[in-house]
């Protein structure tokens, strides 16, 4: 049985989500764990000067719990996959289990960062971005003013200190097409899963 665990990271509203979903269905024997499922009750969560919650820091993330999460695939991906009524199609003495781990602050998680055996980064514009996350609707509901007092500020400085803990990151043009950036991956990680059946 081999593993190859591939992060999906990215800024809010750049295309994780739609990526790592593409992936699972195109990928067999895969499964995501993703980070915003982590998030603290909106209760503890702290506030800012400002009065904007601080939800972009992992201090906002039960990060413990993800990693837990993280560390049963690792142990028997098979009864991972299982136990989350998801189908194996592979054939015995030829198993590799894919873990797609998706969030916006993955890299910037050490011990977590450390199991990513790739990494992939979806990039956006400001305005694009800002556009995006204006569309969409959160719970609870973001702030007047929020994504230029928070949200864009923090993730220029996650991004920073992402970059600083991590130099092989493959940073991918959100505005590309769904269809050209899946493409992209998948061949990256079939290329890497056929590599890793024909290792004895």
């Amino acid at each position: 049985m081999r593993t190859l665990v591939v992060g999906i990271g990215g800024m809010t509203n750049g295309g994780k989500s739609t990526m790592s979903s593409s992936l699972h269905l195109r990928i067999p024997n895969s499964c995501i764990i993703a980070q915003d499922a982590f998030f603290k009750d909106d209760s503890v969560i702290a506030v800012d000067s400002n009065g904007f919650k601080q939800y972009d820091v992992l201090d906002a993330l039960h990060m413990d719990r993800m990693m837990s999460k993280i560390e049963s695939w690792r142990k028997d991906p098979g009864s991972f996959l299982a136990s989350q009524s998801l189908r194996t199609q592979c054939s015995v003495g030829e198993e590799v289990f894919v873990l797609i781990v998706e969030g916006f602050l993955i890299f910037n998680y050490g011990p977590l960062n450390e199991l990513m055996d790739m990494r992939y980064f979806l990039e956006i514009p400001y305005d694009v971005c800002k556009d995006r996350r204006g569309s969409r609707v959160y719970t609870p509901p973001d702030l007047p003013g929020y994504f230029d007092g928070y949200v864009w500020p923090r993730y220029l400085k996650n991004r920073q200190e992402m970059e600083d803990m991590v130099s092989d990151i493959v940073f991918l043009d959100g505005l590309k097409s769904k269809e050209d950036l899946l493409d992209y991956v998948y061949g990256d990680v079939t290329m890497e899963i056929q590599s890793l059946m024909g290792k004895d």
